[in-house]
């Protein structure tokens, strides 16, 4: 439940995991590169089998996949990094067409879909790999999320619910998690997949200042279609 110092840290290792070279799913890359005038986001929202599925249903979604980020250990295994001594958060790497689903889209299903205020866990996921966290990958993202973060602990105090603790810095680098990782619950449909969500929403008010009501109500509905 403490993050490791470097010192403590696991070495890792120089090469990373082998994973598919298509999605089970979406049947797209995996790894880079991906088309022009795609972006990448990046979140850690507690165990990343149900969290991947959540981004892979939406529309302008190229691809998904779960590695590990923000921490020390280069390239672990799911093994260190159940150890703790790793620092790296369970993420999932969601790679969008920002003409067709907008950014604060993909943020609407972060703080909407698991409690973003339990620290180190998830419900029953406790350790320091199931931290809730959003690793930008430009200035533009740092803004809207944290934008978007402030936004909702707004709704949270007015619920009476409890206080933020998700990382939100640049995204460093990401390490692919193992081939039986990636589209978990594609392969395994009665899998592990809890919901830890606070019930609590963001409301298009705010996608209608980000200029992305429109894109971020296309992808509300193709979440309940595939539900």
């Amino acid at each position: 439940m403490k993050l490791p110092s470097p010192a403590e840290a696991l070495p890792g290792r120089a090469n990373g995991m082998p994973v598919p070279a298509k999605h089970a799913v979406l049947g797209t890359p995996l790894t880079p590169p991906y088309p022009d005038g795609t972006q990448i986001a990046e979140f850690g929202m507690g165990c990343f089998w149900g969290a991947e599925k959540l981004f892979w249903v939406l529309p302008g979604v190229h691809t998904t996949a779960v590695g590990y980020s923000g921490g020390t250990t280069p390239n672990p295994t799911y093994e260190e990094v159940c150890t703790g001594r790793t620092g790296q958060i369970e993420t999932v790497r969601v790679v969008f067409d920002p003409k067709v689903i907008s950014y604060a889209a993909l943020l609407k299903w972060f703080w909407d879909e698991h409690d973003p205020t339990q620290g180190m866990r998830q419900g029953g996921d406790a350790g320091t790999q199931y931290r809730s966290a959003i690793l930008t990958h430009n200035d533009a993202q740092q803004h809207e999320a944290e934008a978007s973060r402030d936004a909702f602990q707004a709704l949270l105090n007015a619920a009476g619910k409890g206080t933020i603790t998700t990382e939100i810095h640049p995204a460093g680098e990401f390490y692919f998690a193992e081939a039986y990782h990636q589209q978990y619950l594609d392969k395994n449909p009665n899998g592990y997949c809890p919901n830890h969500a606070t019930g609590v929403t963001l409301p298009a008010d705010f996608f209608k200042s980000v200029g992305a009501a429109e894109r971020v109500a296309d992808a509300a509905r193709a979440i309940e279609q595939a539900r």
